[in-house]
Formats: C-alpha cells, sequence, structure tokens
C-alpha cells in the first residue's frame, strides 16, 4: 500500500470525497460522547461499591493499634493502609504518608511548600530568580498545570521506549535552576512506556547542580495491568539508596482508579528526612484527613494480594476496550498510509496516537464537530505546545464498548480526513 505522501493529487482528491462523504454521514448521527479524561467506567466503580458497608458499628471503627479513627489524630494516616501503601511503593510503612482521595493534591503541596519555605534546608523557590522544571513529553497535563501555576520554567523532555531521554536529562541538570522533574514511571501517561531499569538507575545515580533537585514520582498506573503479561518497573528507593541519593523522590500513588476517584485514598513514600519535613508542615497545615475512608480501604482490600486480585477484575472490563482502539488503528491501515503511529500499551489508561504533523488539532477539531470530544491537542506537552502538532491521547476507558466503537471509527475518519486535507493544502 502507498503512503498518502505517494499518492497522486488525483488520488488524494478521490479519497478526500469519499472521507467527506463518510464524515458527513458522522455528523448526521448527532453524536455526543465524551473521551476527553480517563475516567473509569460504570461497571469498574460497581467493582467497589462494598467498600461503603464495610466500616459499620457491627465492625467497629477502630483501625489496627487501637486508634478511633472518628477522631482527631494520626496524621500520617492508620497503619495498615500506610503498610498496604508500602507494599505498593516498595518502601517501609514508615516512610509513608497517607492523604485524602487525591496525590494530585498532595504533588500540589509539595510543590507548594518547596516554592515558599525551600525543601532539604535549602533557599525557597520563590526567593530564586529562575526555577526550571524538567518534563517528559507526551506527559500528564495536570503536573505541567501545577508547575506553571508557580511560574515554574518548564523544559519539555522528550519520551524514548525507555523512558525520558537521559542523555538530554543529564545534560539539563548541570545548571543549578533546574530544580525538579515530573516521571509517570510505570505505563506512562500518555504513552504506556515504562521506565527500563537503566533509565531508573540513571536518574538515581545522576549528578545534579541543584541540592535540593526533587524527582515528583507519580506512580499513578503501578497496578493497572491489562493482562498477566505485565512490565516490571525496578524499585527506585533501592537504586536512590545504592547511589546515595535517596533525598532525590518522591513517590506518590493512590486509589483512584482502584476504588472510586472521588473517594479513594492517596499516598507518598520518601526517605526518612524528606518524610519528617513533611509531616512538619502538615501539623500545621490539617488535623488528618478522612481515617474512616482509610479502614474502609484496610478492610475492602485487606492487603495487597486483595489489590492484585481486585485490578485482575478490572483488566477484564478494560482489556476489550483497549482492544477496540488498537483493531481500529489497524483495521483503518493509518500506519500503512502513513497517518499515525501509536503505542500498545501493556497497562496504565490511555492508548497514545502521533497522527501526522500538523495535524492534531484539526482531528481533534473535526471530532468535536461531529460529537466526539477528545482531550485537546497539545494538552500532552508543557504549555500545551506540542512542537510537531501531533500528539493525541485516548482514554478508552469511560465509554460503553459500543460507543468507544462508534468513536475509534470516527477518529480514524478524522484523523486520514486532516491528513488528506494538509497533503492537498
Amino acid at each position: 500500500m502507498n503512503t498518502l505522501t505517494e499518492q497522486t493529487p488525483a488520488q488524494l482528491q478521490a479519497r478526500l470525497q469519499e472521507l467527506e462523504n463518510i464524515y458527513a454521514d458522522y455528523k448526521s448521527r448527532q453524536l455526543s460522547l465524551d473521551m476527553s479524561r480517563g475516567k473509569p467506567g460504570a461497571d469498574q466503580l460497581d467493582l467497589t461499591v462494598d467498600l461503603l458497608t464495610c466500616v459499620n458499628e457491627q465492625e467497629g471503627f477502630r483501625a489496627a493499634n487501637g486508634f478511633e479513627t472518628r477522631n482527631y489524630g494520626l496524621v500520617d494516616g492508620i497503619p495498615e493502609v500506610k503498610a498496604l501503601f508500602a507494599d505498593i511503593l516498595g518502601v517501609t510503612p514508615d516512610q509513608v504518608i497517607v492523604g485524602g482521595n487525591s496525590s494530585l493534591n498532595m504533588m500540589f503541596d509539595y510543590i507548594a511548600s518547596a516554592y515558599a519555605k525551600g525543601v532539604g534546608g535549602c533557599t525557597p523557590w520563590c526567593k530564586l530568580d529562575t526555577v526550571k522544571f524538567l518534563c517528559p513529553a507526551p506527559g500528564y497535563d495536570r503536573h505541567f498545570a501545577v508547575t506553571n501555576h508557580f511560574g515554574v520554567d518548564m523544559i519539555a523532555v522528550p519520551m524514548t521506549a525507555a523512558g525520558p531521554d537521559m542523555d538530554m536529562v543529564e545534560e539539563l541538570v548541570q545548571d543549578p535552576a533546574v530544580k525538579g522533574m515530573w516521571c509517570v514511571p510505570m505505563y506512562s501517561n500518555p504513552d504506556g512506556i515504562t521506565y527500563s531499569d537503566d533509565t531508573v538507575r540513571r536518574l538515581a545515580k545522576m549528578q545534579t547542580a541543584a541540592t535540593d533537585f526533587r524527582v515528583m514520582w507519580d506512580n499513578a498506573y503501578c497496578m493497572h495491568h491489562l493482562s498477566d503479561d505485565q512490565d516490571v518497573l525496578l524499585n527506585v528507593y533501592d537504586a536512590a539508596k545504592e547511589a546515595g541519593t535517596q533525598d532525590r523522590f518522591v513517590m506518590f500513588t493512590s486509589t483512584s482508579k482502584i476504588s472510586f476517584p472521588g473517594a479513594g485514598v492517596a499516598a507518598m513514600a520518601a526517605s526518612p528526612a524528606n518524610i519528617a519535613e513533611v509531616k512538619a508542615r502538615m501539623t500545621v497545615q490539617t488535623i488528618g484527613y478522612d481515617k474512616i475512608n482509610m479502614l474502609r480501604h484496610a478492610r475492602f482490600f485487606k492487603d495487597i494480594e486483595g489489590v492484585k486480585a481486585h485490578m485482575r477484575l478490572h483488566a477484564a472490563i478494560l482489556r476489550p476496550k483497549f482492544a477496540v482502539v488498537l483493531e481500529a488503528l489497524a483495521a483503518h491501515k493509518l500506519q500503512e498510509k502513513g497517518v499515525a503511529t501509536w503505542h500498545n500499551p501493556k497497562g496504565g489508561y490511555f492508548v497514545s496516537v502521533n497522527v501526522m504533523a500538523g495535524c492534531a488539532k484539526e482531528t481533534v477539531r473535526l471530532l468535536k464537530e461531529a460529537g466526539v470530544v477528545m482531550t485537546g491537542a497539545g494538552a500532552t506537552y508543557p504549555y500545551g505546545n506540542d512542537p510537531a502538532d501531533s500528539n493525541i491521547r485516548i482514554a478508552p476507558t469511560f465509554p460503553a464498548l459500543d460507543e468507544l466503537k462508534t468513536a475509534m471509527e470516527l477518529f480514524c475518519v478524522c484523523a486520514e480526513l486532516a491528513a488528506v486535507r494538509k497533503l492537498l493544502a
């Protein structure tokens, strides 16, 4: 099959007319589908409904250490949930702080504290002329929104099949103004890439000019495998201890896409020195997070094996949805036509598609005009600026299967239509 760029103007014009007719038919259906965020579907939320009744008067309200969860106290969380997150993140329970429902909130607080008070005894970032942050891209738009909120200069670092371009990272961190880096190390958002062992070790070993350099290690999808064929992520804290850089990494995760996004439990983990610093701030900030909700999660999941068993139920729901996306892209031969390339993730929540350069915004616009809302083109880059105007994040989890099939058929039509129009312009 010839790629679109190899076709004659007459062939392209004929294909354009075919695509315009197909697109007009979709528009006439008055679709209303939302694929803009990676939200669990209702069938996934139903898996956890018993969590709402497992804390009651009959079972009591006390944590494993006898603490009354209905009362004030335990600013860093109840022991059984600290132990659960310790197993998930590969640290010891004393290195864990359990928060509310949002790990993003905990990340925001950490950046805000670094900005206002400094970390590791260093100068507060607000008193510096320039603060820079490394942003592997494509990446998570909400991460970039946090650093942008504080006026931090964000530097895009290209993603590779092994994680961020480490040659570039190691060069950039020689600048003392570079104070940190965002990372989604397992099944990255949106590419679904898991950092290689070499990448993890290089992040731990590299020399940084800034002594208060922090890696925001958002391990959001560490339990979100799609099958038994799973990626494995090297334990970053072990690598950091070996390199003597254990204060460098601040780890985060949550049950947002395990239990309820609106009522899950988040956690952070770090070195003893970092944990002590954060707990000192928290004693001023809060009396404690929702310990009854922590107790619900402890009783429902019990331990990490319970979480793994639960996530296999999620995977059974999500596998067919990811298959719909990948099968549609392949069936429309978008790669053979030179229209798009994509990743085949083993886990996470997204499929990352790179359409023909200069066509992402137009593809998303065509989809919206026909009734399918996607994540905005460019959102996966700092400042919303995708220099190639190529990346589109597909979030297949929320729609029902039949809706997803329709949306993906339309996606493929729009991606090719945008490409043909560009070549004929």
